[in-house]
């Protein structure tokens, strides 16, 4: 629950501070699972996601694998969750039109003290796998950061 709670926390901020998520998906995007290293999370597609031809925009869901790989990391416990290096998605079929509802599951799949590597996966309300994607960050200066919970949240805490 720890970790569930401190992700959301992450995505407040995010939608608090930055410039680019409160406008993209503003309370259209959910955390709706979190552990130390994975983080389930959802988008209501609305117009503003999509392209000219009604689908899920591929630079909308871009934008999911950053922030996703930002809430895998925040679920080890960095609030500061660093800057991308590398970013990649591949994508495989529709994630959806307005209306539907585009699920995540993010993983971070290693995590050190100066890189973060995270993958991520799409389903569509088909149940079909939209995309997949991986996400770098550099992390090094985001162990710094007051509101880390590193400890609490690490895999190998008894």
């Amino acid at each position: 629950m720890a970790a569930l709670r401190f992700v959301r926390s992450v995505l407040k901020s995010f939608q608090a501070e930055s410039g680019l998520e409160p406008r993209l998906f503003g309370e259209n995007i959910r955390v709706t699972a979190a552990e130390p290293g994975r983080v389930d999370f959802e988008l209501d597609i609305k117009k503003e996601h999509t392209n000219r031809l009604d689908i899920i925009h591929g630079g909308t869901i871009a934008s999911m694998v950053d922030l996703g790989g930002s809430l895998a990391v925040a679920s080890r416990g960095l609030f500061a969750t660093g800057v991308s290096t590398d970013l990649n998605v591949t994508y495989l079929n529709s994630g959806g039109q307005v209306g539907d509802v585009l699920k995540a599951v993010v993983k971070c799949d290693k995590f050190g003290k100066t890189l973060a590597y995270t993958s991520i996966q799409f389903t569509n309300a088909k149940g079909e796998i939209a995309a997949r994607g991986s996400h770098t960050k550099y992390v090094a200066l985001a162990w710094k950061h007051p509101q880390n919970i590193v400890e609490e949240l690490s895999p190998h805490r008894k």
